[in-house]
Order: structure tokens, then C-alpha cells, then sequence
């Protein structure tokens, strides 16, 4: 256990972590998905509704397809070394893909999770937020 937590003590304390470069794009896209659904929660308190209203929100947007959407919109805006991550998460070879997703989908929301997760073990948390509203600005542009 001290193990585990002192990678994690490691992170806090280090200002520009370089051995985040060293880990598995599945492990960053692990950390990914766990902070994107966090920020997809906040995002949806925003809105005046009904808890399982908000749930349902979470879930059209916690999902391969809609994370493929979102990656789509901001590929444009990311840098060279942002790209290069995301693509070692969209090539990185997982387990199984979920039954009701493309292959292609998937892909491309592993990549995404990749990058989020990068972003916030690098301590780049404005540039991981403002990419995130930019593409959840378009993924509730594209539902109204």
C-alpha cells in the first residue's frame, strides 16, 4: 500500500512530472476516465433538473460515442505533443470493447481519456478544462 500512495505523493509534490511520459497510455486513459466523468458531473450541475435528469445527462456524455464526438471537436486544437498522446491511447490495445460501440468510437474515446488523463497528471488542469468545455459546448450545441 505505501507503494501505491507514494506514487501518488510523488505527483502532488512535483511541480512538472516528467515520468508521466513513462506510463501506459491505458493507465493514463484509466486516470482519464475517471476525471472526465467528474467534470461531466460538474458540468451537468449547472443544470436546473432533477437528479435522475442529471444522471441521464452524465450518461449521454459518459460514453464512447459521445467522447469520439468531443475528441473529433478538439483534435484541431491540441498540440503536437497532445496529439501524440491521444494517439498512443487510440492505438494502445485493451482488453475488450463494449458490445454497443464501434471499434472506431472506442478508439477514439481512449484517446481522448489518454489526454485527460496526461493533462491532469502534468498539472495542466486549464488547458485539460478549457478543452473540455469546448467540446462539451458542442455536444450540447449539437442537442438543441
Amino acid at each position: 500500500m505505501e507503494e501505491d500512495i507514494s506514487l501518488f505523493r510523488k505527483i502532488i509534490k512535483d511541480d512538472k512530472p516528467d515520468f508521466i511520459k513513462e506510463i501506459s497510455p491505458l493507465k493514463l486513459a484509466y486516470i482519464g476516465d475517471s476525471v472526465y466523468e467528474l467534470i461531466v458531473r460538474s458540468y451537468c450541475l449547472n443544470e436546473r433538473t432533477a437528479l435522475k435528469d442529471l444522471h441521464r445527462k452524465k450518461v449521454d456524455l459518459v460514453n464512447a460515442k459521445a467522447q469520439a464526438e468531443i475528441y473529433k471537436k478538439i483534435e484541431p486544437l491540441l498540440t503536437e505533443e497532445e496529439v501524440k498522446v491521444a494517439k498512443r491511447g487510440r492505438n494502445a490495445k485493451g482488453n475488450s470493447i463494449p458490445k454497443n460501440q464501434s471499434v472506431g468510437n472506442y478508439r477514439l474515446a481512449t484517446g481522448l481519456e489518454a489526454l485527460i488523463g496526461f493533462l491532469f497528471l502534468s498539472k495542466k488542469e486549464a488547458r485539460l478544462f478549457d478543452l473540455i468545455e469546448k467540446g462539451l459546448d458542442y455536444e450540447s450545441e449539437k442537442n438543441v
